[in-house]
């Protein structure tokens, strides 16, 4: 039986620190994880809980990687070689000192509850960094991406998939293009108009990739079966994310958001949006269970028909957590590349500026690109993507004050629910009140 299993290899569940930790704890040495009797009782920092000081000498709770909390100890400065810990450690304290009192020297005990917060940000930080490398591990484009929260104690999503590029849903068949061009230099001397010319459109970059055409017209790509090879300047969209950019957590109740954290050119590629391509049909069904949350991820692409939407709410990549602005930097253009049905484009996001190193992210929920009527989300107030919003259908504009007629010339309806600063009052419902006008109805200021 033995001789049969030679050369099997089974996968591990447990990651190479989490060996290591097992074998500390069992005080057993393992050359092939590097534990030898010489390292054998090195231990490693995994948080800091606590900090004291007594007379002048500073004290802090540590708790070890690989050891329940009942072990933690109380350990002298001096005999922690963790920098980068103590450093974020006092970081995050004074943060939460001014916060609470306004300063930001440390006092000689901690209280429980500031010790407890610190213990929770240690392990939300902890719980960020895993999921900032499971994005990583997912992604396919050259660009990294970074998460950082230094706002409030929320974790990674609960239910969000990274994906790189759509996800087909149920009855949906993405048709592979059948030819391709035979250009020698696509954009110098394009045979036939190359693949744009052949579909009876512009050219659509310039020698730097920069986009050229007006907002509305679409961008036809180079394919899978054309002659041109990669660095093809009419290859852009397809080669994903160029820059680094950063999942944040924004300080003034939008939510996540998304910030660059390269400066990135006007008319240059920053981002598809991506996600799970549905009918519209179930577009409608799930559009109203976002409503009931409060939420919507769902983009129509009707540059000819409104028939597919995609919806990111669930896969998607990091356009999920770009927030909406009604002065955004970002612009929306339909592309084909490798499938050409026009009621089926990828969705591509532009600078319309430069935008600086550090600079949030944005687009109009509602922008027209040309077809892909967007989100339908954000309020008049440039909340983002995690307030109430209709689904992105057709949209009344109503003033607040022509609404606020509306309802009051309504009969009295029990349990209303007016959004984003209204005054509850026994009137019918906001929900109620677009049923009843039979469209997506949106708030502008």
């Amino acid at each position: 039986m033995a001789e049969n299993l030679k050369g099997c290899s089974v996968c591990c569940k447990s990651s190479w620190n989490q060996l290591q930790d097992l074998c500390r704890l069992a005080k057993l040495s393992c050359p092939a994880l590097g534990i030898s009797k010489r390292n054998l009782y090195d231990f490693e920092v995994e948080y800091l809980c606590d900090y004291k000081k007594i007379r002048e000498q500073e004290y802090y709770l540590v708790k070890w990687r690989g050891y329940p909390d009942s072990e933690s100890t109380w350990e002298p400065r001096q005999n922690l070689k963790c920098v980068r810990i103590l450093k974020q450690f006092h970081k995050d304290l004074e943060r939460e000192l001014l916060r609470r009192h306004h300063r930001s020297k440390p006092p000689r005990h901690l209280d429980p509850s500031l010790a407890n917060y610190l213990v929770q940000k240690a392990k939300q930080r902890r719980a960020l960094r895993r999921w900032e490398q499971e994005l990583n591990a997912k992604r396919s484009h050259l660009g990294r991406i970074t998460v950082e929260n230094e706002v409030d104690l929320d974790g990674p999503p609960r239910a969000f998939v990274y994906i790189n590029e759509y996800r087909v849903g149920e009855g949906i068949t993405l048709n592979q293009v059948a030819v391709g061009c035979e250009c020698q230099d696509c954009l110098w001397a394009p045979a036939g108009g190359c693949c744009p010319g052949a579909s009876l459109h512009k050219f659509a970059y310039n020698d730097q990739g920069q986009v050229r055409l007006r907002a509305g017209l679409p961008i036809y790509e180079c394919n899978s079966r054309c002659r041109c090879g990669y660095d093809c300047p009419n290859r852009v969209v397809q080669k994903g994310i160029r820059y680094d950019l950063c999942i944040f957590r924004t300080d003034d109740g939008r939510g996540w958001g998304v910030r660059t954290l390269e400066k990135i050119r006007k008319n240059s590629f920053v981002m598809e949006y991506v996600g799970e391509i549905i009918t519209s049909e179930e577009a409608e069904r799930r559009g109203q269970i976002y409503d009931r949350q409060g939420a919507t991820y769902l983009f129509d692409l009707d540059y000819v028909e409104d028939v597919y939407t995609v919806d990111a709410a669930y896969y998607g990549n990091i356009s999920h957590f770009v927030n909406h602005s009604c002065d955004p930097n970002l612009q929306v253009y339909n592309v084909f590349i490798d499938n050409l049905d026009e009621r089926l484009p990828r969705i591509a996001f532009f600078a319309t500026r430069t935008i600086r190193a550090g600079e949030e992210l944005t687009f109009d929920y509602n922008m027209q690109g040309g077809g892909g009527r967007g989100l339908g989300a954000g309020t008049h107030n440039d909340m983002g993507h995690e307030d109430p919003s209709p689904r992105s259908f057709k949209m009344l504009f109503l003033t607040p004050s022509l609404l606020s007629g509306l309802l009051d010339s309504c009969l009295p309806f029990a349990d209303p629910f007016i959004p984003n600063h209204w005054t509850p009052s026994p009137r019918p419902s906001y929900q109620l009140l677009l049923r009843l006008l039979g469209e997506d109805v949106w708030l502008k200021s």
